[in-house]
């Protein structure tokens, strides 16, 4: 694929009724504007977070994950309700983990995903509880599954024949037990990117439906493994119910094939429900997805006869997504001219694809809106670039913003509390922005930023000052 975003409608999306308005679909809830047009998140005006913290500045609503996080668990735990099993919430960290994210959502219920060594580390360090961790990832290291072990992780879903044994092996020396679920590939394709869908088969990610069967016997054969399900996750930024449902029917019927060898108590169906980035984006509720996939189950387990297991999902950017903000300063504009009809606005700001690599990586669209002030000045088509030297450094495709947008504004891109912090960078040498939590009209840093002198630091080539002169 190319590293260019994706195309708009006629690369002129249609110019909004106000290009000062806050579509609440996008933004984090109570985001609103005081008496001067200033953008408040938390009850805070913006341009006090800028004097307070500089740009580029990431800003998450502790509130906002809190009441999603809530809501999600609600959702979940009515649908599976409905049919008599319980429903677990794993909170898939690499949407965006930190010690107080892991806080927030382990207090509000739920338990943990971890993929590396790294986020389990994190995950203990903010006090969950290692029984309500669950560790995916298709390379786990053999130190990584040594510490999972060691401090008794609640499950680990296995990937490969390879990690079947180098499990089984750590767990023998150790003469421990450990729970795990296989990772299934069901074949269905999710409605999304090619680079975010997980479930076809020319992939990384677990075992073909075929293969799945014999990992499961393996996995019985061994004393120090315990079987307690499949795992399933066909992708990300799903809308709508259709993949979950065919994929349920697969794995269901995998599902009804090993239960003649012994009870299975968990299906794992994932994650990867999408948010709204743009106001024309109509992501479904959370409720219809929970129910749509937990009738799904029900309905297929039906049909084979067998009972329902309890249920497992693992949303990440449904809960923290929508309440991430970025904050911008603008530094320079520029206008071109596309064609004859056609001019468009480049407005440059002071982060870029490395503190959003989405729309390089997958063309991810954002909205963004002018923050600092309001404006009743002609829309404009623009360009939201950032200050790296790629052509592809885009941050939003396509909007409108006010014509008179110019240098030392704010911008303001919401939905950017998934996979933003998580996939920065230092690409030309540019520390990596600080974030900062909101709540009840305080802002406070929960993951300090760089300085130059960070990056310095780890330079090996610099002569250490303690050295200088010998």
């Amino acid at each position: 694929m190319s590293a260019a975003p994706q195309s708009r409608a006629a690369d002129h999306p249609a110019v909004p009724d106000d290009v000062n308005a806050l579509d609440p679909k996008v933004w984090p809830d109570g985001a609103d504007r005081n008496e001067h047009g200033v953008l408040r998140l938390g009850g805070i005006d913006v341009t006090d977070l800028r004097d307070r913290f500089g740009t580029p500045l990431y800003v998450l609503d502790e509130d906002d994950v809190r009441a999603h996080a809530r809501r999600t668990l609600a959702a979940f735990r009515a649908a599976s309700d409905e049919h008599g099993v319980q429903a677990r919430v794993y909170y898939a960290g690499k949407a965006f983990l930190s010690t107080e994210v892991v806080r927030w959502v382990t207090e509000e219920g739920l338990a943990v995903d971890v993929c590396t060594g790294g986020e389990l580390a994190i995950a203990l360090a903010a006090g969950a509880d290692p029984s309500r961790l669950g560790f995916h990832g298709n390379n786990k290291s053999v130190a990584e599954l040594e510490r999972a072990v060691e401090v008794g992780i609640g499950s680990i879903v296995i990937d490969s024949w390879i990690e079947l044994e180098r499990l089984a092996a750590i767990v023998e020396r150790r003469d421990t037990e450990q729970a795990v679920l296989v990772r299934v590939n069901s074949g269905v394709h999710a409605e999304t990117h090619d680079f975010l869908a997980t479930a076809h088969e020319d992939q990384k990610f677990g075992f073909t439906l075929q293969d799945a069967a014999a990992a499961v016997a393996r996995i019985r054969e061994l004393d120090g493994l315990f079987f307690v399900g499949l795992h399933c996750h066909i992708g990300s930024q799903i809308f709508g119910t259709a993949g979950f449902r065919e994929s349920a029917a697969r794995v269901v019927e995998l599902h009804a094939e090993l239960l003649e060898g012994g009870d299975i108590p968990v299906l794992n169906l994932g994650g990867g429900f999408g948010i709204a980035y743009r106001p024309e984006d109509d992501p479904t509720p959370i409720e219809e997805l929970a129910s749509g996939i937990a009738d799904a189950v029900a309905q297929e387990c039906a049909v084979r006869g067998i009972p329902i297991p309890n249920l497992a999902f693992e949303p990440g950017r449904a809960i923290v997504g929508q309440a991430g903000v970025t904050l911008y300063e603008v530094g320079t504009t520029k206008s071109v001219q596309v064609d004859e009809s056609l001019t468009r606005l480049y407005v440059s700001v002071d982060g870029g694809m490395s503190d959003n690599a989405r729309p390089a990586l997958y063309g991810a669209q954002y909205t963004a809106r002018l923050a600092s002030r309001t404006s009743d000045a002609a829309p404009a088509l623009v360009r939201v670039v950032g200050k790296h030297c790629e052509s592809g450094d885009i941050v939003v495709d396509a909007e409108h913003l006010p014509g008179d947008v110019a240098p030392g504004d704010l911008l303001a891109v919401p939905a950017t509390g998934a996979y933003c912090f998580s996939l920065s960078s230092n690409y030309n040498y540019v520390p990596r922005p600080p974030v900062v939590a909101l709540r009840g009209g305080e802002a406070r840093v929960i993951v300090r930023g760089e300085t130059v002198d960070d990056l310095l630091a780890r330079d090996a080539g610099l002569t250490p000052p303690a050295q200088e002169g010998n």
